[in-house]
Protein backbone atom coordinates (compact mmCIF):
# COMPACT_ATOMS: atom_id res chain seq x y z
CA UNK A 1 0.00 0.00 0.00
CA UNK A 2 1.28 3.10 -0.96
CA UNK A 3 3.07 5.19 2.51
CA UNK A 4 0.44 7.77 3.14
CA UNK A 5 -2.38 5.23 3.71
CA UNK A 6 -3.81 4.94 7.43
CA UNK A 7 -3.16 1.43 8.83
CA UNK A 8 -5.67 -1.46 8.08
CA UNK A 9 -7.77 -0.73 11.38
CA UNK A 10 -7.89 2.96 10.70
CA UNK A 11 -9.34 2.05 6.96
CA UNK A 12 -11.64 -0.04 8.72
CA UNK A 13 -13.11 2.45 10.68
CA UNK A 14 -13.81 5.04 7.97
CA UNK A 15 -15.47 2.78 5.68
CA UNK A 16 -17.67 1.57 8.64
CA UNK A 17 -18.86 4.93 9.58
CA UNK A 18 -19.78 5.91 6.25
CA UNK A 19 -21.45 2.68 5.99
CA UNK A 20 -23.36 3.10 8.83
CA UNK A 21 -24.43 6.80 8.65
CA UNK A 22 -27.89 7.11 8.80
CA UNK A 23 -30.63 9.95 7.89
CA UNK A 24 -32.32 9.61 11.62
CA UNK A 25 -35.72 10.92 12.48
CA UNK A 26 -35.69 9.07 16.26
CA UNK A 27 -33.92 10.92 19.00
CA UNK A 28 -33.51 10.07 22.24
CA UNK A 29 -36.01 12.78 24.22
CA UNK A 30 -34.45 14.70 27.31
CA UNK A 31 -30.71 13.85 25.80
CA UNK A 32 -27.80 15.91 25.30
CA UNK A 33 -24.74 16.83 23.54
CA UNK A 34 -21.74 17.59 24.97
CA UNK A 35 -20.23 21.07 24.28
CA UNK A 36 -16.87 19.12 23.33
CA UNK A 37 -18.53 16.78 21.55
CA UNK A 38 -20.96 19.59 19.68
CA UNK A 39 -16.87 21.79 19.15
CA UNK A 40 -15.90 18.87 17.35
CA UNK A 41 -18.57 18.14 15.13
CA UNK A 42 -18.33 21.79 14.03
CA UNK A 43 -14.77 21.49 13.46
CA UNK A 44 -15.22 18.69 11.72
CA UNK A 45 -17.55 20.14 8.97
CA UNK A 46 -15.11 23.31 9.25
CA UNK A 47 -12.67 21.10 7.77
CA UNK A 48 -14.46 20.52 4.81
CA UNK A 49 -12.96 21.15 1.25
CA UNK A 50 -14.61 24.26 -0.36
CA UNK A 51 -14.10 25.83 -4.23
CA UNK A 52 -11.66 28.69 -3.85
CA UNK A 53 -11.42 28.00 -0.35
CA UNK A 54 -14.23 30.10 -0.11
CA UNK A 55 -15.62 28.22 2.81
CA UNK A 56 -19.41 29.49 2.04
CA UNK A 57 -21.29 27.30 4.90
CA UNK A 58 -22.53 29.34 8.35
CA UNK A 59 -23.69 27.56 11.23
CA UNK A 60 -26.25 28.85 13.53
CA UNK A 61 -27.12 27.17 16.59
CA UNK A 62 -30.94 27.22 17.76
CA UNK A 63 -31.03 27.12 21.97
CA UNK A 64 -33.94 29.20 21.91
CA UNK A 65 -37.12 26.64 23.06
CA UNK A 66 -39.59 29.48 20.86
CA UNK A 67 -37.45 29.40 17.99
CA UNK A 68 -37.23 25.68 17.80
CA UNK A 69 -41.06 25.49 18.27
CA UNK A 70 -41.62 28.01 14.97
CA UNK A 71 -39.09 26.19 12.82
CA UNK A 72 -41.01 23.30 13.38
CA UNK A 73 -44.33 25.06 12.21
CA UNK A 74 -42.33 26.14 8.84
CA UNK A 75 -41.48 22.38 8.85
CA UNK A 76 -44.77 21.03 9.12
CA UNK A 77 -46.17 23.55 6.82
CA UNK A 78 -44.32 22.68 4.05
CA UNK A 79 -44.87 19.01 4.74
CA UNK A 80 -48.90 19.03 4.69
CA UNK A 81 -47.55 21.17 0.67
CA UNK A 82 -45.22 18.55 0.13
CA UNK A 83 -47.83 15.95 0.77
CA UNK A 84 -50.43 17.82 -1.43
CA UNK A 85 -47.88 17.92 -4.59
CA UNK A 86 -47.39 14.29 -4.46
CA UNK A 87 -51.09 13.35 -5.12
CA UNK A 88 -51.31 9.76 -5.20
CA UNK A 89 -49.31 8.98 -2.24
CA UNK A 90 -50.28 12.00 -0.03
CA UNK A 91 -51.34 9.88 2.81
CA UNK A 92 -48.56 7.47 2.43
CA UNK A 93 -46.30 10.84 2.96
CA UNK A 94 -47.95 11.84 5.77
CA UNK A 95 -47.52 8.27 7.43
CA UNK A 96 -43.91 9.02 7.70
CA UNK A 97 -41.75 10.30 10.30
CA UNK A 98 -39.66 13.13 8.12
CA UNK A 99 -38.26 15.40 11.05
CA UNK A 100 -36.75 15.11 14.58
CA UNK A 101 -36.72 18.83 15.40
CA UNK A 102 -38.63 18.77 18.77
CA UNK A 103 -36.69 15.29 20.01
CA UNK A 104 -33.13 15.81 18.90
CA UNK A 105 -30.97 16.91 21.25
CA UNK A 106 -29.15 20.09 18.93
CA UNK A 107 -30.73 21.60 16.24
CA UNK A 108 -28.61 23.48 13.52
CA UNK A 109 -29.75 25.20 10.98
CA UNK A 110 -26.92 25.37 7.69
CA UNK A 111 -27.03 28.15 5.77
CA UNK A 112 -24.90 29.39 1.97
CA UNK A 113 -23.14 32.57 3.53
CA UNK A 114 -23.52 35.88 2.33
CA UNK A 115 -21.08 37.99 -0.13
CA UNK A 116 -20.90 34.47 -2.52
CA UNK A 117 -20.93 36.06 -5.67
CA UNK A 118 -17.93 37.78 -5.49
CA UNK A 119 -15.90 34.85 -5.40
CA UNK A 120 -15.40 33.83 -9.01
CA UNK A 121 -12.30 30.94 -8.76
CA UNK A 122 -14.03 27.64 -9.43
CA UNK A 123 -18.29 29.05 -9.86
CA UNK A 124 -17.35 30.73 -12.71
CA UNK A 125 -19.18 27.93 -14.70
CA UNK A 126 -20.48 26.35 -11.97
CA UNK A 127 -21.65 28.77 -9.46
CA UNK A 128 -23.46 26.03 -7.71
CA UNK A 129 -20.12 24.86 -6.34
CA UNK A 130 -21.19 26.90 -3.08
CA UNK A 131 -23.64 24.28 -2.43
CA UNK A 132 -21.83 21.48 -3.31
CA UNK A 133 -18.98 22.76 -0.66
CA UNK A 134 -21.84 23.46 2.01
CA UNK A 135 -22.80 20.14 1.13
CA UNK A 136 -19.29 18.58 1.82
CA UNK A 137 -19.61 20.54 5.48
CA UNK A 138 -22.29 18.90 6.27
CA UNK A 139 -21.78 15.50 5.78
CA UNK A 140 -18.09 15.73 7.46
CA UNK A 141 -20.40 16.67 10.43
CA UNK A 142 -22.80 13.78 9.99
CA UNK A 143 -20.10 11.19 9.59
CA UNK A 144 -18.29 12.79 12.75
CA UNK A 145 -21.39 12.60 14.43
CA UNK A 146 -21.66 8.94 13.44
CA UNK A 147 -18.38 8.35 14.89
CA UNK A 148 -19.07 10.01 18.17
CA UNK A 149 -22.58 7.60 18.11
CA UNK A 150 -24.87 10.18 17.82
CA UNK A 151 -27.21 10.52 15.03
CA UNK A 152 -28.04 13.32 12.23
CA UNK A 153 -30.93 14.17 10.63
CA UNK A 154 -31.02 16.38 7.15
CA UNK A 155 -34.51 18.05 7.12
CA UNK A 156 -35.12 20.31 3.82
CA UNK A 157 -38.86 20.33 4.05
CA UNK A 158 -38.73 24.03 4.55
CA UNK A 159 -39.59 27.00 2.75
CA UNK A 160 -35.56 28.97 2.77
CA UNK A 161 -37.25 32.67 2.01
CA UNK A 162 -39.44 32.41 5.41
CA UNK A 163 -36.76 30.04 7.71
CA UNK A 164 -34.14 33.18 6.20
CA UNK A 165 -36.43 35.84 7.46
CA UNK A 166 -37.12 34.33 10.69
CA UNK A 167 -33.35 33.47 11.58
CA UNK A 168 -32.59 37.41 10.35
CA UNK A 169 -29.93 36.31 7.29
CA UNK A 170 -29.05 39.11 4.73
CA UNK A 171 -30.86 38.86 1.49
CA UNK A 172 -27.82 36.99 -0.12
CA UNK A 173 -27.98 33.89 2.40
CA UNK A 174 -29.72 31.16 1.87
CA UNK A 175 -30.75 27.94 4.55
CA UNK A 176 -29.81 24.66 2.77
CA UNK A 177 -30.30 22.36 5.51
CA UNK A 178 -31.56 22.04 8.98
CA UNK A 179 -29.98 19.65 11.00
CA UNK A 180 -31.53 17.20 14.13
CA UNK A 181 -28.52 15.94 16.05
CA UNK A 182 -28.28 13.47 19.08
CA UNK A 183 -28.63 10.85 20.90
CA UNK A 184 -30.81 7.73 19.10
CA UNK A 185 -32.38 5.26 20.62
CA UNK A 186 -30.35 2.58 17.49
CA UNK A 187 -28.97 2.98 14.20
CA UNK A 188 -31.24 0.83 11.34
CA UNK A 189 -28.92 -1.39 9.88
CA UNK A 190 -30.63 0.17 6.41
CA UNK A 191 -32.43 3.55 5.43
CA UNK A 192 -35.89 4.52 7.13
CA UNK A 193 -36.94 5.24 3.42
CA UNK A 194 -36.22 1.69 2.51
CA UNK A 195 -38.09 0.42 6.22
CA UNK A 196 -40.87 2.36 5.09
CA UNK A 197 -41.11 1.20 1.78
CA UNK A 198 -40.78 4.47 0.69
CA UNK A 199 -38.25 4.07 -1.83
CA UNK A 200 -35.42 1.49 -2.50
CA UNK A 201 -31.37 2.13 -3.16
CA UNK A 202 -30.22 1.15 -6.36
CA UNK A 203 -26.92 -0.87 -6.92
CA UNK A 204 -23.63 1.02 -7.81
CA UNK A 205 -23.59 -0.59 -10.95
CA UNK A 206 -26.43 1.48 -12.50
CA UNK A 207 -24.37 4.64 -11.58
CA UNK A 208 -20.69 4.39 -12.89
CA UNK A 209 -19.28 4.21 -16.86
CA UNK A 210 -16.80 4.51 -18.53
CA UNK A 211 -15.46 7.12 -21.30
CA UNK A 212 -18.78 8.53 -21.63
CA UNK A 213 -22.53 8.67 -20.16
CA UNK A 214 -23.75 4.93 -18.95
CA UNK A 215 -25.56 2.73 -21.24
CA UNK A 216 -28.64 0.64 -20.34
CA UNK A 217 -26.31 -2.31 -20.45
CA UNK A 218 -24.73 -1.20 -17.05
CA UNK A 219 -21.39 0.23 -15.81
CA UNK A 220 -18.21 -0.75 -14.75
CA UNK A 221 -19.07 -2.23 -11.44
Amino acid sequence: MDEHAFSTAERQAVYRVIAERRDMRRFVPDAAVPDDVLARLLQAAHAAPSVGLMQPWRFIRITDAALRLRIHGLVDEERLQTADALGARSDEFLALKVEGILECAELLVVALGEGRRRHVFGRRTLPQMDLASVSCAIQNLWLAARAEGLGVGWVSIFDPVRLGQLLGMPDDAEPVAILCVGPVPEFPDRPALEIDRWVFGRPLAEFVSENGWPTTTGGLV
